[in-house]
């Protein structure tokens, strides 16, 4: 396993799996394993990490760093600014953004506000993220949820704006509160004391 620059000539490598309708721009770094479906544009500066699977029209720009393990559904772009780390999930057409004040017209510039995403974490289906949000560890972002601010590790956020509506374990299933004030997973049985 390892991570290399993927050049022109490398696209039939087995080490890393490119639909024929996928575009991957000479200079992305794409890890072994890692998988790019139907119609996916991978920009030149993109880093992307081993064993990712990137589902069907799939947009990652040059600014965009993915970690090892990351699952992204279909019709999700990846703009300037974002970086996922390990195990993130991103639901079907999931939206980042990047800009708080963004306009058409050059002569207002353009500034970049970076989005972080940790390990583990997962963004519904249709969710939105507002860039200089941060969504902690094994985070859950509900289906169609509007984030507008940090989420902590392991919360459950829905809604719009998203509100956190309860806790996560690290293996998706919504903590139980115990009388002692401790939380636990009624899958798992994993303990937390947050």
């Amino acid at each position: 396993m390892g991570v290399f620059r993927l050049m022109a000539q490398d696209h039939g490598n087995p080490l890393v799996f490119i639909h024929e309708s996928a575009i991957v721009d000479d200079g992305a770094v794409i890890g072994s394993g890692t998988k790019i479906w139907h119609f996916c544009h991978v920009s030149s500066g993109a880093q992307i990490g081993e064993g990712c699977s990137l589902g069907q029209n799939v947009y990652v720009a040059n600014d965009v760093i993915i970690g090892h393990g990351c699952k992204i559904q279909n019709n999700v772009s990846l703009y300037d600014g974002v970086h996922l780390s390990d195990d993130v999930f991103c639901g079907p057409s999931c939206v980042f953004t990047n800009d708080l004040f963004p306009r058409a017209q050059p002569e207002h510039g353009w500034e970049v506000v970076p989005t972080q995403v940790k390990r583990g974490a997962s963004i519904g289906a249709n969710a939105t993220i507002v860039c200089g949000s941060t969504i902690g560890e094994y985070a859950m972002v509900a289906s169609g949820a509007v984030v507008t601010k940090d989420v902590a590790d392991h919360a459950l956020v829905a809604g719009v704006p998203a509100r956190q509506i309860g806790w996560v374990c690290t293996c998706g299933k919504r903590l139980d509160r115990q009388e002692a004030g401790s939380y636990v997973c009624p899958s798992c049985k994993k303990e937390y004391d947050l």
